[in-house]
């Protein structure tokens, strides 16, 4: 039997094995969301756009994510084309802190699910949720995770049965994107993407608990790693934006 055949019976098995009541099983998370449904529209409407924000600027942030997203920690909110995950998971205090400290950052904010609408299509929803917090800028971003046994995939939302499995290589693969929009037009400012890995043995995974501080080891890791990026297209957009938006108010 090839390996890729046997580590699919393995992970097949964790269903039958969790109804007997003889090994724990952990789920796989969610996929991330589409980040074009943040940018779409025809060529003409994207270059109609035009940055409309004041500097300094109030961000407001939102964690979006694949419509029925859920990992072991937490369940997204809303329907349709994407949802969002208002919960803290892998986030920190000191990740929001940084961004406050950013150059022209008056504030920031997190977006919940008291101003957010139930229905999600495209960055329409998330605009007029930041626009209700009187923000200029929306940072939205999501984390695509997907787990490995040796270099088999194993898919979002599926099952892995825990505590016997093979002595192979485990690999977590975690990549966050976000984009930065203008409230008031849908104009991108800019985007950031980062990647990052976390590896073990698999046989290691004996408990719900440990093999999702895997996946929770590399979305902080890909996360750190993105808001630096986050960071260096800021400091971009204050260079080639602030300035313009200073002249604009003095000639109004």
């Amino acid at each position: 039997m090839n390996r890729g055949r046997l580590i699919s019976i393995l992970v097949a098995s964790a269903m039958a094995a969790g109804v007997a009541g003889c090994s724990q099983s952990y789920v796989t998370p969610g996929k991330g969301a589409a980040m074009s449904r943040m940018t779409e529209g025809d060529i003409q409407a994207q270059y109609d756009r035009s940055p409309a924000s004041p500097f300094p600027a109030r961000m407001a942030i939102a964690r979006i994510q694949a419509p029925g997203y859920r990992s072991y920690r937490c369940e997204s909110y809303g329907r349709g084309d994407y949802s969002v995950v208002t919960a803290r998971d892998i986030e920190k205090d000191e990740h929001f802190d940084r961004l406050k400290k950013q150059p022209m950052i008056a504030d920031v904010a997190t977006l919940n699910r008291m101003i957010i609408p139930p229905d999600l299509h495209n960055n329409r929803e998330l605009r007029l949720a930041a626009a209700s917090l009187k923000t200029d800028i929306l940072l939205a971003y999501t984390i695509d995770t997907t787990f490995y046994i040796e270099n088999h995939e194993i898919g979002p939302l599926a099952l892995i049965s825990l505590g016997f499995l093979p002595n192979k290589e485990a690999r977590v693969t975690s990549t966050a994107s976000a984009v930065l929009l203008d409230v008031r037009t849908g104009y991108v400012y800019g985007l950031a993407e980062a990647t990052a890995k976390e590896t073990q043995i698999a046989s290691y995974w004996t408990t719900q608990e440990a093999a999702d501080a895997s996946r929770a080891k590399a979305e902080s890791k890909a996360f750190d790693q993105m808001l630096d990026e986050v960071e260096k297209t800021w400091k971009g957009v204050v260079e080639q934006y602030s300035a313009t938006t200073r002249q604009a108010s003095v000639v109004r």
